[in-house]
């Protein structure tokens, strides 16, 4: 198995036609990938390569039966596509875009709280499920299928933390970037409890940053609910105090969302945190291994 995405994947990419969706919806069909369609206002009849391109997403899934949605809009109109998905009945939207406006975050999550769509992101770079699918920006190349789940709010130490596991001779079931910003639709938790219930999953690894306390609740939950070892990152151990981080969700206040009390936190909880992302592989490692 594999968490959210894998062979039964039909995948929809909301900007299609624009340079970026054009470009990953493309990368994303030569992994393997089945993209049925794209969604772009205005562009219906006409296709990318093969992919047909539809006006809305209720046409999309109407003609294809696409049961994910990609969106790669600008950031004015991402927030009304993905609601346009979730209108479709799409159970689960992978929002790239960055830079949505934080009031606009907020609109989605509380529309999503009633509807039975589950967002991964935005600000993210996807889910990718190794020898599956791949839906978002994810350099699969460097990742092979295999026990470990990552969730992470970093991409790129998400692609550090797997290179450095598949070099030592282990793979991932599923890579899912949760993204930096400070409404996200899914949580630490909320990809924590799939893996914990997923067969193929057998070690899980949290990739997370300084700023907001997203990293101190998945320590109580993980007390709580978790019986798989958990390995942990946060990003920032090393931050000058002041410095403004690159996500929008890195803001530290005084002595909390610090990297420090965040690797308290999960060390308390019985949960290893490296010091850097080759350190996280290294513990993994050890723990597989043994």
């Amino acid at each position: 198995m594999a968490v959210l995405i894998d062979n039964d994947t039909k995948l929809v990419v909301s900007g299609i036609t624009g340079r970026e969706g054009t470009f990953h919806a493309l990368n994303n069909k030569r992994y393997g990938t089945n993209v049925v369609a794209g969604v772009t206002p205005g562009k219906a009849g006409q296709d990318v390569e093969g992919i047909p391109v539809f006006n809305t997403f209720g046409d999309a899934v109407k003609e294809t039966g696409a049961n994910v949605a990609m969106v790669f809009v600008p950031p004015r109109f991402a927030a009304d596509s993905i609601l346009e998905a979730a209108d479709a009945e799409i159970p689960l939207v992978v929002a790239i875009t960055e830079g949505i406006p934080a009031h606009d975050e907020l609109r989605v999550y509380t529309h999503l709280q009633r509807t039975g769509t589950r967002l991964v992101g935005p600000n993210c770079p996807g889910i990718l499920s190794p020898g599956k699918a791949n839906v978002g920006i994810i350099p699969a190349s460097f990742f092979k299928e295999g026990n470990v789940g990552v969730v992470s709010r970093s991409g790129t130490l998400t692609y550090q933390i797997g290179n450095t596991l598949a070099q030592a001779g282990f793979g991932n079931s599923s890579i899912v970037g949760i993204g930096g910003d400070p409404v996200p639709g899914s949580s630490f938790i909320d990809i924590i409890e799939l893996f914990q219930a997923d067969d193929q999953t057998e070690l899980i690894v949290l990739s997370g940053e300084i700023g907001g306390d997203a990293e101190e609740r998945a320590a109580e939950y993980i007390a709580e609910h978790v019986t798989k070892p958990v390995v942990a990152y946060i990003a920032g151990f090393t931050a000058p105090e002041g410095k403004t981080m690159g996500h929008a969700g890195a803001i530290v206040s005084g002595s909390k969302g610090t990297a420090a009390a965040k690797a308290e936190a999960l060390e308390s909880k019985g949960v290893r945190v490296g010091r850097t992302p080759t350190q996280v592989a290294e513990i993994a490692v050890e723990i597989l291994g043994g």
